[in-house]
């Protein structure tokens, strides 16, 4: 069975793309998402009473530490060297307005490190505003640019 997928083997098995050969290059991606909470939790945000502690503060550190761990979620990512990573978080009147970048010189991209940071960052949100705010939900998880490799640079349109 020949097949034209990069992650299948002859045979319909999954496999990792092998990109020994490849040279590494500086790349990076940024991603961004959101989580919409309601305006008594917007308020609790914007006055760090929110019981569980300092959101922002514990979302951005998650963040970072799931751009790292981003092969240890996704059973077909390459181990890179994550060598620069940011998680911004910004309280809008609607919720967290949430954009990661990662960079690294490496032989494959970071977008799924960053979308990973972008939605582990949410998901501490979430977690550390649940007791106050069940409504709370992550929205429009996505990679809006990329840059370096053999596919060059991309934008997502009306970004």
């Amino acid at each position: 069975m020949s097949s034209s997928f990069t992650h299948l083997d002859a045979a319909g098995n999954a496999r990792m793309v092998d990109v020994t050969e490849k040279q590494p290059t500086v790349r990076s991606a940024t991603a961004r998402g959101f989580v919409r909470v309601a305006a008594e939790t917007v308020a609790a945000l914007r006055d760090q009473t929110v019981p569980k502690g300092d959101v922002l503060a514990v979302a951005r550190i998650a963040g970072i530490q799931a751009a790292k761990k981003t092969p240890d979620l996704l059973p077909l990512a390459h181990v890179i060297g994550v060598h620069g990573a940011t998680v911004d978080l910004d309280v809008t009147d609607e919720g967290v307005a949430i954009e990661a970048t990662c960079r690294t010189a490496d032989r494959t991209g970071v977008e799924m490190e960053a979308v990973t940071a972008v939605t582990v960052a949410a998901l501490t949100v979430l977690d550390m505003v649940k007791g106050i705010d069940r409504s709370a939900l992550i929205e429009n998880a996505r990679i809006v640019a990329k840059s370096g490799g053999r596919s060059g640079s991309w934008t997502r349109p009306g970004e």
